[in-house]
């Protein structure tokens, strides 16, 4: 027997235009195409160079044509001046993703590129990307600037270790870390040619010295003149790093008063310290009226779970690319608030390390994420739910686990409930 096919008719009517007024630009290093539509059935396309005087004739060309919305796609960082440029003017600005505005096949110039934004603009059939205030844009910078530094650092001190290895030194088995105080005081003796055991092992400080018998054989080295040379360059290197982080810090400082009290909001969370914070700040903004729900604002980030489904089977669950230093400043303190004690994320890291420490890692990274937008959206305070929390959720069926655990050992056992 056939199934009876249900129908609905629809009525099909032209899209209205939403943005009567609207210009796309074709970004490009040197040149810019732009396609004008103002209120008519036809466009009017220009060129324009990208020094900051083509830039600033763009904007008054774009004032007499009517122009009240512009799009441009985001092509690697050629579309930042452009952006910083028409901001000054009175228009609203989208940023489009280059891969949902994509031309048809064939059809791929510079002109036809401008006028299909443009279209595509005119009927609101763009979603445009997030691009967070100037102010903010700003701290992203600077923060994103340190945290190159600190990946050019940590790979200084791995050449450090490379070193090390060649010449046999095994410091590195001793010290837990290399770069720490007493480290580079014994590194930079050995830089200047000390090559006494007992003497490198006595500048240890701090705790270190309780180490001082494991450190003498340890500091046995044979090195090699051009190893000596590259000793030194590379903590000389390490140094200027270690000064240049300083400054950077020392300048996120100075931009991040107008952000305090969201700072205050988010280092109560379990793994935050002020620079996390920050960072995490710098990539997101504090408005997060933006994301209408904690669940759009993890998605948009791409720290969650991949939907992808077909034929009524879930596929590959990737989180996809997103913003990846908010994955990687997510993800740092997710490690961090792991190993704090009798916390709820810590908790919800040790349920979930039997799947994988990374997917716990990213877990809790999604976790954090909701707990923020609810803390900048609800302008609340943070409150840890306890290191307890999911031992309660299901208290008759751990305590039933326990008690089948002791049977199996040969132990006959009785619960006696303690009184509140």
């Amino acid at each position: 027997m056939k199934s009876r096919r249900q129908t609905t008719k629809v009525r099909i009517e032209d899209l209205e235009d939403l943005f009567p007024h609207s210009a796309g630009i074709d970004v490009h290093k040197a040149v810019l195409t732009v396609c004008a539509i103002a209120g008519g059935a036809e466009g009017e396309v220009a060129e324009f160079g990208t020094t900051t005087g083509e830039l600033r004739r763009l904007v008054e060309w774009l004032l007499e044509q009517g122009i009240t919305h512009v799009v441009m796609e985001s092509t690697g960082v050629y579309w930042k001046p452009v952006w910083q440029i028409l901001e000054s003017g009175e228009f609203k600005l989208m940023l489009a993703n280059a891969q949902q505005v994509r031309n048809m096949p064939g059809r791929k110039t510079d002109q036809n590129d401008a006028v299909w934004l443009a279209l595509l603009l005119r009927k609101g059939l763009i979603r445009p990307s997030f691009v967070p205030p100037a102010e903010v844009r700003a701290l992203r910078d600077l923060c994103r600037s340190r945290a190159t530094l600190i990946h050019d650092r940590t790979r200084v001190v791995q050449r450090v270790e490379k070193v090390l290895e060649e010449a046999n030194l095994k410091l590195d088995t001793v010290v837990s870390d290399l770069m720490g105080v007493s480290g580079q005081r014994m590194l930079e003796a050995v830089g200047r040619g000390e090559t006494d055991p007992e003497k490198l092992a006595d500048l240890a400080v701090g705790r270190l010295r309780s180490k001082i018998p494991e450190l003498i054989p340890a500091l046995e080295g044979n090195f090699r003149g051009h190893q000596l040379f590259m000793l030194r360059e590379l903590l000389s290197q390490h140094g200027e790093l270690s000064e240049r982080i300083e400054r950077f810090e020392q300048e996120i400082g100075a931009f991040a008063p107008p952000f305090e009290s969201a700072v205050q909001r988010l280092i109560e969370i379990p793994g935050f310290d002020r620079l996390s914070a920050l960072a995490v700040l710098a990539e997101t903004g504090q408005d997060m009226s933006i994301f209408t729900s904690p669940q759009r604002f993890a998605r948009w980030a791409r720290v969650c779970p991949g939907n992808r489904q077909s034929a009524g089977r879930s596929k590959s669950g990737s989180t996809g690319k997103g913003n990846s230093w908010l994955r990687a400043i997510l993800v740092q303190c997710a490690w961090a608030a792991a190993h704090t004690k009798d916390t709820y994320l810590s908790a919800q890291f040790k349920r979930l390390r039997p799947r994988g420490a990374k997917k716990a890692a990213m877990a809790v990274a999604h976790s954090m994420l909701r707990i923020i937008w609810y803390l900048l959206q609800k302008q609340t305070q943070y409150r840890d739910l306890g290191g307890d929390f999911f031992a309660k959720q299901n208290l008759e069926g751990q305590t039933r686990s326990y008690v089948n655990r002791l049977k199996k050992l040969g132990f006959e056992v009785t619960l006696t409930p303690i009184a509140a």
